[in-house]
């Protein structure tokens, strides 16, 4: 959601700016859809079958044009945290990465433009996603059944972020879209600048490049949580009951992070085909956990990052039965360091794979459309140094599955099916003390649904899916000291595949001044896997184990807008947003890191070339807990910002000005395993300019 400013500024101005008409949807690229449309229903869904949201079955949000621009943080999670029911792991401000309905880890799949990230994101909390949200020109989150396409770890959802590297369009003479920023919060500075050329021959020629900066992120009060203080205090070292009083700045946050990318398309019509070549690199910082024990030597690990990407994608228009052929692939080549505070190299961390998907689509015969493909995945990942805790293990991955829809009147169902085999091994490690390890999984997933239409621009839903999720390397084969989660974990190469049964009903009004989505949920998991502490200790760090139970997920969503009216030469609009997770673990207890209950509203005000807005943000306690997890208070944050379009006719020209909470709070996120040492930035204002043409 956008955060625009006080309706104060916006009175001296008389003519409301008209919304940009919409594009058609055979032609669209990502960028080109207008702010007002992906807002609601009108929005045109990329991800998986190209399709309007309204006929997309199961939660689905959209985050583009202006809002993006506004709610851009330096990582993928805190970019998105203000839709509904997404959370952040919230592990210092440039390693967050999304949090789904109380999921996390590798049951959400994080793509570029339907390829995976080519990353080690989902293995530990403190590695960062090896996208920046600078480069996106739109972000989509996927919850049910549309996340079926996309494999097994997207079990919790789909983040997909959407950019223009390969070209799909060409514009004359170009398109230039630039971005500047500056937060005081970490003296955070940001600038991107992208440019698309059309060359002779129908060839279109894509550059990019965005980079950011930022020092360590001021927060609202204390950086210990009041329990951690309490106890620093009846230390008998002064040096840890200094330790109490720390606040202010989170140290070893600063971070820095430079993309580059080139492309070319060939573009006729709805065919084209191209090609990108991409460099991401990042040097970052993970706050310190600061130890309460004297003898111990709290650990200040900065990571250096690098990933080279190569992607393609061809879209060609076919006639008769089926309307169009997709493909799409990439490979990367990924390592990070993780260095010691004199810069000596502690550990590196390598991964180098590929990905690809092949999608036929059906033409519209008689309220009967769908897609059908297939999708294959390979890695290998392994690391050198002293925290090895994975030896060099290999994933190979292959899937075909279909999504099909027919509508008959009011009614629209829908039906999915997956099937996909996983082929996961291990190399024998001395070191770590394993033979040659080596499992196979077959996972059958299956969706049905149907929406009905109840007239006056209500709609009613009901989903039901079957997901299986074949384990990851790390559950099945680590077995080492961990910093990152500063455990020693234990995987279980006899593992069985995790499987749920989900229920989704949903009503939504998608016409008149009032606008709402309201979602309930339940996953029924069976060999559910989770760390469960063992009590043991080894290389001092407490042992987790990998294991297998029953659980049981379930929440809502809520998310509304409603158009006020005139007053004062003003247009009014509330927002809100609602959600909750509940999860419990049989045998076990409460799940970790679940979010607690969230409210979010909102007053938006628009008048000529202002767009003003105030939020308010409650966040309550999680008392409800796992074994050794220790509650979380609850806060409230006030949030305000206003957009001006200086140019009537260049309103892609956008000033930004947001201050984020205002009151200066001390907020801690539950999903974060640091929230105890590590609180959200404090009093933020942020300024951004944005211009395309």
């Amino acid at each position: 959601m956008p955060m625009h400013l006080v309706a104060a500024a916006l009175a001296a101005q008389a003519t409301v700016a008209a919304p940009p008409a919409d594009t058609p949807a055979e032609v669209i690229e990502p960028a080109a859809i207008p702010r007002d449309a992906q807002q609601h229903d009108e929005a045109i869904i990329v991800t998986g079958v190209r399709r309007r949201a309204e006929d997309v079955l199961g939660g689905v949000s959209v985050l583009g044009g202006q809002e993006l621009t506004t709610a851009i943080r330096p990582s993928i999670g805190d970019t998105l945290t203000r839709l509904p029911g997404v959370s952040a792991s919230s592990f210092g401000p440039a390693a967050s990465r999304p949090i789904l309905r109380g999921l996390g880890g590798d049951r959400i799949r994080v793509l570029t433009d339907g390829i995976g990230s080519f990353d080690v994101s989902s293995s530990s909390a403190d590695h960062a996603v090896a996208i920046n949200p600078l480069t996106a020109d739109r972000i989509e989150v996927l919850r049910g059944p549309a996340a079926l396409p996309f494999g097994s770890s997207a079990i919790g959802g789909v983040v997909n972020v959407i950019d223009s590297r390969i070209p799909r369009r060409a514009e004359q003479p170009l398109h230039l879209d630039a971005m500047l920023g500056y937060a005081t919060a970490a003296n955070e500075r940001t600038g991107a600048l992208a440019l698309s050329v059309p060359l002779a021959g129908h060839l279109v020629l894509h550059g990019d490049a965005s980079l950011s900066r930022s020092d360590d992120l001021r927060t609202g009060g204390h950086i210990l949580a009041p329990a951690l203080r309490d106890e620093a205090r009846m230390s008998p070292s002064a040096e840890v009951r200094a330790l109490a009083d720390l606040g202010g700045a989170l140290a070893n946050t600063a971070a820095r992070a430079n993309d580059f990318a080139a492309g070319v398309a060939f573009v006729d019509g709805a065919l084209n085909a191209g090609v990108s070549v991409i460099r991401h690199t990042a040097l970052y910082g993970v706050p310190i956990r600061f130890s309460l024990d004297p003898a111990a030597e709290a650990e200040a690990p900065r990571l250096d990052v690098g990933q080279t990407r190569i992607d393609a994608r061809a879209e060609v228009p076919l006639s008769g039965v089926f309307s169009q052929i997709r493909f799409r692939a990439g490979a990367a080549r990924y390592s990070h360091d993780e260095l010691e505070p004199d810069g000596a190299i502690g550990s590196s961390f390598f991964t180098r794979g590929g990905e690809g998907r092949l999608d036929l689509v059906q033409s519209e015969r008689g309220g009967w459309e769908g897609t059908t493909g297939i999708q294959g995945l390979a890695r290998r990942v392994f690391i050198v140094g002293e925290e090895k805790f994975l030896p060099a293990s290999r994933q190979q991955q292959f899937g075909v599955f279909t999504l099909q829809s027919l509508r008959r009147g009011p009614l629209r169902a829908e039906a999915g099916v997956r099937f996909e085999r996983s082929n996961l091994e291990a190399e024998a490690d001395a070191d770590i003390g394993n033979p040659a390890l080596s499992r196979s999984f077959d996972a059958l997933s299956l969706s049905a649904g149907a929406t009905h239409d109840l007239g006056d621009g209500w709609k009613a839903g009901l989903n039901v899916a079957r997901s299986v999720r074949a384990p990851s390397i790390d559950e099945l084969f680590a077995n080492g000291p961990h910093a990152g989660t500063q455990a020693f974990e234990v995987g279980d190469p006899e593992l069985a595949t995790e499987r749920s049964f989900g229920f989704e009903a949903s009503i939504k009004r998608d016409a008149g001044p009032i606008r709402l989505t309201a979602t309930a949920y339940l996953s029924k998991f069976s060999n559910f896997i989770f760390q469960a502490p063992t009590g043991a200790l080894e290389d001092d760090l407490p042992v987790y184990s990998y294991r297998q139970g029953r659980a049981d997920y379930y929440g809502f969503e809520l998310e509304a807008d409603a158009r006020l009216g005139t007053a004062f030469g003003v247009d009014w609009t509330f927002e809100g947003v609602a959600d909750a997770t509940r999860a419990t673990i049989k045998g076990f207890g409460p799940a970790p890191q679940i979010p607690p209950l969230r409210l979010l509203g909102a007053l938006s005000a628009s008048r000529g070339p202002f767009d003003g807005r105030v939020e308010a943000e409650r966040v309550f306690p999680q008392r409800r807990v796992a074994a050794l997890e220790t509650q979380t208070p609850g806060y409230t944050l006030l949030n305000a910002g206003i957009d001006w379009h200086p140019l009537e006719d260049r309103p892609e020209l956008t000033i930004g000005l947001t201050a984020n909470n205002i009151f200066d709070v001390v907020a801690r996120r539950h999903a974060s395993l640091l929230k105890d040492y590590a609180p959200l930035a404090g009093r933020d204002i942020r300024l951004t300019a944005r211009l395309a043409y």
